[in-house]
């Protein structure tokens, strides 16, 4: 019995010798993964500031106006992030740059501007990523169609296609009568979404933010850790054409 106490005693004596190593090596878990899940992303991202590119010479990403932050709330209090992302994959990880989602793939630098990011987690829509490109933004002529169709598009999505699953935002619109000349700003509906004669559907300051900070959502500025890859051609760069001369046709015979 002597013996087996004796053991134990042992025993429970290598084990108190251990406790601060043991308890050491949970600090250093512990602190380790502090490190690297709080820490190593401040460090990395949280001190970054914005780039000026050598194709723009503007800093990027740039500001947003205020009628795009507004939107911005708008598009956050409306959860649009649960069925959008803003994230174009890296090639290989999906098909985002072969739909043309974007130029290049989404880097950090570039939520630099967002607070809160609204990055999303589900792609029931496409992404938006870059849809001020798709919209024609910079294009004086095509921009206003692709704001008018977008609006459009919030009122009512199945009077632009026919199958969407989005939900429509009516009211963030004003359905109002029209005194006079209709306002060159209502929305051109037809058929069964068309107001009753007399009225017109006319955005609300909402939805006009909504579409302009839609019109701020554009991440194709090449970067040192992203650049963006200018499409092949066929003809290599600085390589000279030599002109051929054609034969000669054959003389006619007398």
């Amino acid at each position: 019995m002597g013996g087996v106490g004796s053991g134990w005693e042992d025993g429970g004596g290598e084990i108190m010798n251990s406790g601060p190593f043991l308890f050491c090596g949970i600090l250093l878990a512990l602190a380790s993964s502090w490190w690297g899940v709080i820490v190593a992303p401040r460090l990395q991202f949280g001190l970054s500031s914005t780039v000026v590119p050598a194709e723009t010479g503007q800093h990027y990403p740039a500001g947003r106006p205020g009628l795009a932050q507004q939107g911005a709330e708008v598009y956050r209090s409306e959860g649009c992030n649960t069925c959008h992302s803003q994230l174009v994959r890296p090639e290989g990880f999906g098909f985002d740059l072969a739909l043309g989602w974007g130029r290049r793939r989404t880097v950090a630098q570039d939520y630099l501007r967002d607070n809160p990011v609204m990055l999303g987690s589900v792609r029931v829509g496409p992404d938006l990523a870059n849809i001020a490109t798709r919209m024609g933004f910079g294009d004086t002529n095509l921009q206003p169609v692709f704001v008018a169709t977008q609006l459009k598009h919030l009122y009512h999505p199945r009077a632009v296609t026919a199958r969407s699953v989005m939900p429509a935002y009516p009211y963030l619109f004003e359905k109002r009568a029209i005194h006079g000349r209709p306002s060159a700003d209502a929305l051109k509906l037809e058929g069964a979404f068309a107001p009753e004669a007399g009225f017109e559907i006319v955005p609300k300051p909402e939805a006009r933010a909504l579409a302009a900070y839609l019109l701020s959502l554009r991440s194709s500025v090449s970067l040192p850790e992203a650049p963006v890859i200018p499409p092949p051609t066929n003809q290599v760069a600085g390589a000279k054409t030599n002109s051929i001369p054609a034969p000669a046709a054959p003389a006619a015979k007398k």
